[in-house]
Formats: C-alpha cells, sequence, structure tokens
C-alpha cells in the first residue's frame, strides 16, 4: 500500500512561534492550552516543565505566563498584567488581527458579525474586544433569523480556521439585507493551503488518515473535507488509535494533519502503518 502526504499539513506559523516561545521560557505556565494538541503539550511538560493553568487564582507571583495560541478574553489579560506576572503573549498574530478589527469597529459604531463557534476560545477572546454583544454564527441559516436584529453598519470576521465558501454566503446574505457592510477576511492563509491539499489528496486516496487533537477546529475542518470525498476516512489523534482493518484492500493512504500537530506524532504514525500487514 502506497503512503502519500498531503502538499500542505501540519504546524502553521503560529503553532510554531506559541511552541518556540513555550521551549524559550522553561518553567513558565500557559494561561489555558498552548495549542490543541495534548501529546505536544505533555511533551512541553516533560522536557522544558511548562505548566497548566486555566485560571488566574492559579497563577502565582513572579510567574511566567505564556498566553495561549488561541488568546484569551480582554478582561483576562488586562487582569493577567496588573497581577505581579511577567506576561508573555504567543497568540497568534493571525488571532490578534480579529481582535483589532473587532475593537476598531465596534468603536465606530458597527455591529459585529463573526462567523465562528462561540465556544472556540479563539472566538471568545474575539468577542471580547466588542463594546456591545456581537452576533456569533456558525452558518448561514443561524444568520437568517437574526438579520432584524442587526443594524444597518455592519463589520464582520471570520474565526481563522473556518471554509472560505461558508464565509462567503455569510457576506453575501449581509450585503443583500443591510445597507453598509465592512468585510474583513480573517481566515488563515496556512487553513486554505491545508484545506484544498487535503481536497486534492482525498479524491484519489481510497482511505485518508488525518492526524491532530479530537478538540482542534481546524484538525475537524480538514476531516470534514476529507469525508465529503473519501467516505474511509478516519480522524485520530495518534498511531495507537489505528485499526488493521481500516487498510484492508486499499491502494493508496493519504494522510493530512491539523496545524497544531506535530511532525514527531505523524512520524509515529506513518510508521505504525508500515508496519500493519493486510
Amino acid at each position: 500500500m502506497e503512503i502519500k502526504l498531503a502538499k500542505s499539513y501540519g504546524f502553521c506559523f503560529g503553532v510554531k512561534r506559541a511552541i518556540k516561545i513555550a521551549e524559550e521560557n522553561p518553567d513558565s505556565v500557559t494561561f489555558g492550552p498552548l495549542i490543541h494538541n495534548k501529546k505536544e503539550i505533555e511533551r512541553l511538560q516533560e522536557r522544558f516543565n511548562v505548566g497548566l493553568v486555566e485560571d488566574i487564582g492559579e497563577v502565582g507571583s513572579g510567574q511566567k505566563v505564556v498566553i495561549r495560541t488561541h488568546g484569551i478574553p480582554k478582561d483576562q489579560l488586562e487582569k493577567l498584567r496588573e497581577r505581579e506576572v511577567e506576561v508573555i503573549d504567543a497568540t497568534c498574530p493571525f488571532v490578534t488581527k480579529p481582535q483589532e478589527i473587532v475593537e476598531k469597529m465596534s468603536r465606530e459604531g458597527y455591529t459585529i458579525v463573526i462567523f465562528g463557534d462561540r465556544r472556540h476560545p479563539e472566538i471568545k477572546g474575539v468577542m471580547s474586544y466588542a463594546r456591545e454583544e456581537p452576533f456569533v454564527v456558525l452558518g448561514l441559516e443561524e444568520l437568517k433569523p437574526q438579520i432584524h436584529r442587526i443594524k444597518e453598519r455592519v463589520a464582520t470576521v471570520a474565526q481563522t480556521t473556518r471554509k472560505f465558501e461558508e464565509y462567503k454566503k455569510i457576506v453575501n446574505f449581509l450585503m443583500e439585507h443591510k445597507k453598509e457592510v465592512r468585510v474583513f477576511n480573517t481566515i488563515c492563509n496556512a487553513t486554505f493551503e491545508n484545506q484544498d491539499a487535503a481536497r486534492e489528496l482525498s479524491r484519489e486516496a481510497d482511505i485518508m488518515i488525518v492526524i491532530g487533537g479530537k478538540n482542534s477546529s481546524n484538525t475537524k475542518q480538514l476531516y470534514n473535507i476529507c469525508k465529503e470525498n473519501c467516505p474511509d476516512s478516519y480522524l485520530i489523534e495518534d498511531e495507537r488509535e489505528l485499526q488493521r482493518e481500516w487498510f484492508r484492500g486499499k491502494k493508496l493512504c493519504g494522510i493530512s494533519a491539523g496545524a497544531s500537530t506535530p511532525d514527531w506524532i505523524i512520524q509515529k504514525v506513518i510508521d505504525k502503518i508500515k508496519k500493519i500487514q493486510v
């Protein structure tokens, strides 16, 4: 059986940057999981003694606190900076951008519409920069029933890992119903590249393995794209989840990985697949 990697996969710029920051600050703590990959977080803990806190009350005096890649709400960041701690911001610049846009547009009186998942830490952070409660939708169908509540001047941003095609539907609908719509394309280029590469490979593979955290939004997006083209697509966190029967009768195994998936996990998966005899 042939194994083929997608043309673009794995660590994005923001994740590489955050990992480097954490490694350069041993004995620190991250505020919230640095990235959505438990295995890499465990590696940082074991090799660099980088801990994890989820509440400001857990932060001790004099500690170095690394802000997670997805960012945190504005009020939490301000409270941290008021304490006797060293704050090191590892928020991805592509996440900082929508935060800045929402703050500016909200200050200028625009209603904010965010395409994304309000439960996701990135969106929780972006929402916190709006002066009034923003409208957060997962798709066009969620937006439609609320359109009458949205004012005539609208500014819209998207979660960095969302599908561009779905964002266009939201933007077009807003433009059809509102007088002024300011559109900011905040979807990350790395997301485009990984999704396009996964789409291309899944069209020729007869099994797709997508590697990444089960709680990673961009990994789930990759999995959904692969599933559309290759019914035998599987989302796994590491090589231990692989099952021999998946590969029976398969000739081409395609592999993609989320933006928070390190190379060492990807290689372990490849090595395990090579050992599987079917």
